[in-house]
């Protein structure tokens, strides 16, 4: 039932701008903000398939399908002698906040008090669910995307991991947070793919649901008994957790050929040396015997061979430049 002068309270008018984020189950409101709902003399909303109005006429709230200006609305509202609340998204109802804040300051008028109240907010990775609906959308309805595959887009997911590396190494912040989302854009977007497999389908909540899994397995000096002071006591209990989830028959399982040929070498040279092994490198000549050693020496004392000559490269690199300038300075 709508509710009555008489169940209002006697506060002075008051314009009540309740915003609500659509990252957010629609009912899922704080207790302020029912409590302005359900005591409000008037409740508008613009956007008659708001989502949470079937959720307001379950509590008894009475919603009006309008969308008053500025100054319909502050008249009303100063007629009524009550508040009225304004049912609006995320980013509010810019055209009647824009009004508002003229009347406000123009000093000449009177008003009703004016607040903005936000009636949920959104969770920390609540942007994430918007990035999955636009794949989904993409993947409907792009010509090009709704035709790739898994295997199409590997060579995307290594040149994207490149420039991650890059701006990394860079120290460049804002190609950082690009080349995060771009590697984002590539879980989401292979794993969209996977959801239409007709055999083996799986969605992103089943590949996050796999990491929260295996996360939470893997740290149980975090989520369980198990002590951990150390970084090193960290890495401990992640190698037999996975020891015991892979249970491989040698430590070279599982190392991928396919990662560059340094990197390769100094994971092979970590497996063999985390598990006690004594390997002799082997015997032959040639410029790929020599790196290999370079590598193994390199991850032995702590450092990885793939950064450091990616270092070098940037230092070459730059006298390169150098030297074209120089030249081009005498020419």
């Amino acid at each position: 039932m709508p509710h009555t002068p008489e169940t209002a309270p006697a506060d002075r008018p008051r314009v009540v701008l309740l915003t609500t984020s659509h990252r957010v189950a629609p009912g899922l409101l704080s207790w302020p903000a029912w409590e302005a709902l359900r005591g409000a003399r008037r409740v508008v909303c613009a956007d008659a398939d708001h989502p949470l109005l079937p959720y307001a006429a379950e509590a008894g709230v009475t919603v009006e399908h309008a969308a008053p200006d500025a100054r319909a609305l502050v008249d009303a509202c100063l007629a009524d002698g009550g508040t009225t609340v304004v049912v609006a998204g995320a980013e509010g109802e810019p055209r009647l906040t824009d009004g508002l804040a003229r009347l406000a300051g123009s000093g000449r008028e009177e008003l009703p008090e004016l607040e903005l109240l936000p009636g949920s907010y959104d969770l920390p990775g609540a942007r994430l669910l918007d990035l999955v609906q636009v794949m989904d959308r993409i993947r409907a309805d792009c010509p090009w995307s709704s035709r790739r595959t898994n295997e199409d887009l590997v060579k995307y997911g290594l040149e994207e991991a490149y420039e991650l590396v890059e701006a990394i190494e860079s120290g460049d912040r804002e190609a950082l947070r690009e080349e995060l989302g771009d590697v984002l854009l590539q879980v989401v977007f292979h794993a969209r793919i996977a959801q239409d497999d007709p055999d083996e389908p799986f969605s992103v909540d089943d590949v996050a649901g796999t990491i929260v899994e295996k996360l939470i397995r893997r740290h149980p000096h975090v989520f369980g008994d198990a002590s951990a002071e150390t970084p090193e006591d960290v890495k401990a209990h992640w190698l037999r957790t996975k020891a015991v989830e892979k249970r491989r028959d040698s430590v070279t399982d599982g190392v991928p050929l396919e990662q560059p040929a340094l990197a390769l070498a100094a994971k092979l040279a970590g497996r063999a040396r985390t598990a006690g092994l004594e390997v002799p490198l082997p015997a032959g000549e040639g410029p790929g015997y020599a790196l290999l050693a370079l590598a193994v020496r390199a991850e032995e004392a702590g450092t990885e061979p793939e950064t450091a000559l990616r270092a070098a490269a940037r230092t070459y690199r730059d006298a390169i430049r150098a030297a074209e300038a120089a030249r081009a300075g005498t020419g």
